[in-house]
């Protein structure tokens, strides 16, 4: 079987062995590099996937049909997921769009219009969900999964920076201010003040999260991809390519295919059962 090295890392592909976790307390300040413009389309990676057997389905475990919803990444839409939401067909899976055109507007609004679109793909199948997110896209996935625990089965981060999301390239920081601008003008939103996005962001992770990212990131901080508390798998290739990378695709077919959750009496906030309940306190909480 191939072998990934991810500087000293060394991991095998082959599912007999478990998936490699890397934890890092390292700062995620951004140093200045030579600034390179981003591959938006990364033909690269395209044109790997298409020869590669895993686009075919070889390779990975065949899905048992549970529901995945796909989260595009910041200036994306649900049109960059093509590819991987077929891919995910074809290999078992219930593959949802976010319904998202342009992953532009505050934090605040894509995590209600996400919220929204979950409660459409329980209401046809109850089953928990899978929410794979790129970019941007990973850090409204955690958000939700806070928010949904017992509605999310896991959180599959592609190049999301969740330890900082800040700690990205002065590229994409100019792209955001303008985005910040234009929410403020036309919406009267102020992403500044995201407080409670910020805090589910940063708190532990509510059900299994596991980030993927490539330290040859030219969007966010490879860096930014790390916490201590969050499995974290590199891979080659660039920011946009993670979403058509054949290793990604080879680490998402072992990933979804784990085993499914055991619901438990405590799924969601510290303290609180699934039926709403406090259990240090349950007569208090119950109604009258």
């Amino acid at each position: 079987m191939p072998t990934i090295h991810a500087g000293t890392l060394t991991y095998s592909l082959s599912t007999e062995h478990p998936l490699p976790i890397v934890r890092s307390d390292a700062p995620t300040t951004y140093h200045p590099v030579p600034m390179r413009l981003p591959d938006p389309l990364a033909l690269r990676e395209l044109s790997s996937l298409l020869r590669d057997p895993v686009f075919r389905g070889r390779g990975v475990p065949h899905g048992d049909g549970r529901p995945v919803l796909l989260v595009p990444g910041f200036l994306s839409g649900d049109w960059a997921l093509v590819v991987l939401h077929g891919w995910l067909e074809r290999i078992g899976y219930h593959a949802y769009m976010s319904g998202i055109y342009f992953n532009v507007r505050a934090s605040e609004h894509m995590v209600a219009g996400l919220r929204h679109r979950l409660g459409e793909i329980q209401a046809t199948d109850p089953s928990r969900v899978t929410l794979v997110g790129h970019s941007r896209g990973g850090l409204l996935a955690k958000v939700l999964a806070q928010r949904r625990p017992d509605a999310i089965e896991q959180v599959i981060a592609l190049g999301a920076p969740l330890a900082d999301q800040s700690d990205i390239t002065p590229l994409t920081q100019a792209a955001v201010g303008v985005v910040r601008t234009a929410n403020e003008i036309g919406f009267g939103l102020r992403m500044r003040s995201e407080g409670r996005f910020a805090y589910d962001l940063a708190q532990a992770p509510a059900v299994p999260t596991t980030s993927i990212y490539t330290r040859a990131d030219d969007v966010v901080n490879f860096r930014s991809c790390i916490r201590p508390d969050i499995p974290s798998i590199a891979v080659w290739g660039s920011h946009n390519g993670l979403v058509s990378n054949p290793e990604v695709y080879r680490l998402l077919g072992r990933l979804l295919a784990r085993p499914r959750r055991v619901a438990r009496e405590v799924d969601g906030p510290r303290g609180v059962r699934r039926d709403g309940r406090d259990r240090r306190h349950p007569r208090a909480a119950e109604p009258r």
